[in-house]
């Protein structure tokens, strides 16, 4: 074996970490203005397409258990942007819907994407292949770490 296969600049895992970070720092001036985190600001992406979700549709969504998704929906009902119902079908599942202020946050949201291009100095075409080969990877790393 080769000595290169522990050097940082091989790791496909590093570039990733590391592109990650750099994504994080982008959005947060955008997402501090808007009162969200990363995390939270998925959740809220996650309603504005689709409102009066699950707790564990939404885990699914965003590969987060409800241990670590719960905390953040209750932050995001503190801050009044969702409410937390039980359903009246089931009453195991708890129901995610927007408030009014929830709703009227996508207003200010909506050119975060835009930035998020404009600053990768790329085209949507080559993101949008990007961004599947690295579903890809991950469909295939949660394939084989099962």
């Amino acid at each position: 074996m080769s000595d290169d296969t522990l050097k940082l600049d091989t790791f496909i895992c590093f570039a990733l970490y590391s592109a990650n970070h750099a994504m994080n720092r982008l959005y947060k001036p955008m997402l501090d203005e808007m009162n969200l985190t990363y995390p939270q600001y998925l959740v809220m992406v996650t309603l504005w397409e689709e409102d009066g979700q699950t707790v564990g549709g939404i885990g699914e969504k965003l590969f987060l258990e409800s241990s670590t998704l719960t905390p953040l929906l209750k932050r995001l009902e503190t801050a009044g942007f969702i409410q937390r119902t039980r359903s009246k079908e089931d009453e195991r599942q708890v129901l995610i819907s927007l408030t009014g202020e929830g709703k009227a946050l996508r207003k200010k949201a909506v050119d975060i994407p835009a930035c998020i291009l404009d600053a990768s100095g790329n085209t949507p075409e080559n993101l949008t292949k990007l961004k599947a080969e690295i579903v890809a990877l991950r469909e295939a790393l949660n394939k084989n770490a099962a």
